[in-house]
């Protein structure tokens, strides 16, 4: 009853600020429930124990229960990572594969020293002296472009296809190596027995991307078979949704990347099994359904962004740090797309623009926030999550609502180029 009580009071609140928005801010809708959310939470936080003691205490109460990390890694960004890739055309991946795969791996890995390297050089000029393993955290957790927001965003921001297709591919596969750096930086801060040894990264990064990509192909080609021999829109609904909520109890059973998996799932039936299906109404549906959980879930998962607000112990205090982060991670996002650009993929022809474009289309969000709220109290977590919230505040709202403008202005009448 409890689990039933606290989603009720979150979907009641999530149609308000959606129908709030549509009405009155006229902003994509994600970010304008975010938006309202985030009010909403400075206002209790100004007002509430003034006039609403009772109510103030028991919102506070059911949102510093939620598991945020759980919530977002362990259920919603399965849901939302195959609903999106159920959508994405494979033919367009195929045609940036290889820029894909670099941006993917290497810049994410490059950004994240980048990020720490700036970090820890700049924070003591502030007046804060922070470990290096810290900043390499916080550059392993901030890296990662967010799929959710990412695939959000770019569908109504009309940014031109060759680089809304980077940008999308490499938010959808980026999450594998991102949790693994992560996941390897924070045993090295917390476990003083843990060696960063090559085979131990090596093999860990393996079993999880690798294991993740093979247990999608299985998913996602298994359930095509099944899926063909089936005429009814509602058991092919069922089994999609089989697909994600097994899909997700086998990854963790056997320690393997969930989001990869829902990926290349999400990817194999939405570009194959969906098209062999014979009955026309089955393919509107499925195509349908998961259009609406996607909708559904990224107004939740939004506004669970905007009450995050309310579990931050002082964001005054490092308001400042927060910001000089903004511009690191900028800058990050810069070299780790032009370094890979002239060593790796060595493409001579390319546009400022372009490079403008995937620079500020590189949006953070949800992932960023489960990954620090998964550090373990000590006494640079709140100064993690604090600056993580304001880099994650400033890509959203306003990366995210002018990135369809600066791709704009930025390209001109710049020819098509492939980055």
């Amino acid at each position: 009853m409890e689990l039933y009580y606290t989603i009720s009071v979150f979907i009641v609140l999530a149609s308000l600020f959606a129908y709030l928005n549509y009405r009155f801010l006229k902003l994509p809708g994600t970010i304008g429930i975010m938006i309202i959310a985030m009010l909403v939470s400075m206002g209790i936080r100004l007002f509430g124990d003034q006039y609403f003691p009772d109510t103030t205490k028991d919102f506070f109460e059911l949102i510093q229960q939620l598991d945020f990390n759980e919530m977002l890694m362990g259920a919603m960004l399965n849901f939302l990572l195959f609903a999106g890739a159920l959508h994405v055309n494979v033919s367009d991946l195929k045609e940036q594969k290889w820029a894909i795969v670099t941006y993917a791996t290497v810049s994410v890995v490059l950004s994240a020293f980048i990020i720490s390297g700036l970090l820890y050089y700049i924070a003591p000029f502030l007046g804060l002296k922070v470990p290096y393993i810290y900043c390499l955290l916080f550059g392993a957790l901030i890296s990662p472009t967010d799929p959710i927001v990412v695939l959000g965003v770019l569908k109504e921001a009309k940014v031109p296809k060759h680089i809304e297709t980077k940008i999308t591919g490499e938010s959808l596969f980026n999450d594998g190596v991102a949790v693994v750096l992560f996941a390897v930086v924070l045993k090295m801060a917390v476990d003083t027995e843990f060696h960063a040894t090559f085979e131990n990264v090596s093999w860990l990064f393996l079993k999880e991307a690798g294991g993740g990509i093979i247990l999608g192909c299985l998913l996602g080609l298994t359930s095509s078979r099944i899926m063909k021999k089936v005429d009814d829109y509602k058991v092919c609904v069922l089994i999609t949704i089989a697909i994600v909520m097994g899909g997700f109890l086998i990854a963790k059973q056997f320690h393997v990347s969930a989001p990869l998996a829902m990926v290349i799932a999400g990817l194999l039936i939405g570009n194959y099994s969906r098209n062999d299906l014979k009955n026309e109404e089955t393919r509107d549906y499925l195509g349908k359904f998961w259009e609406l959980i996607d909708e559904i879930m990224n107004a939740i998962l939004f506004l669970f962004i905007g009450f995050e607000l309310l579990l931050l112990p002082d964001l005054q205090k490092n308001l400042f740090l927060g910001f000089v982060a903004i511009f690191i991670v900028l800058i990050s996002r810069l070299l780790s797309i032009l370094i890979p650009l002239k060593s790796i993929l060595r493409k001579n022809t390319y546009t400022r623009g372009s490079v403008i474009t995937m620079v500020w289309g590189g949006i953070r969000g949800g992932v960023s926030i489960a990954l620090v709220m998964s550090i373990p109290q000590n006494e640079y977590k709140n100064l993690m999550l604090e600056i993580t919230y304001i880099v994650v505040l400033f890509s959203i709202v306003v990366q995210g609502l002018t990135v369809g403008r600066v791709a704009k202005k930025a390209l001109g009448k710049e020819p098509e180029e492939s980055v």
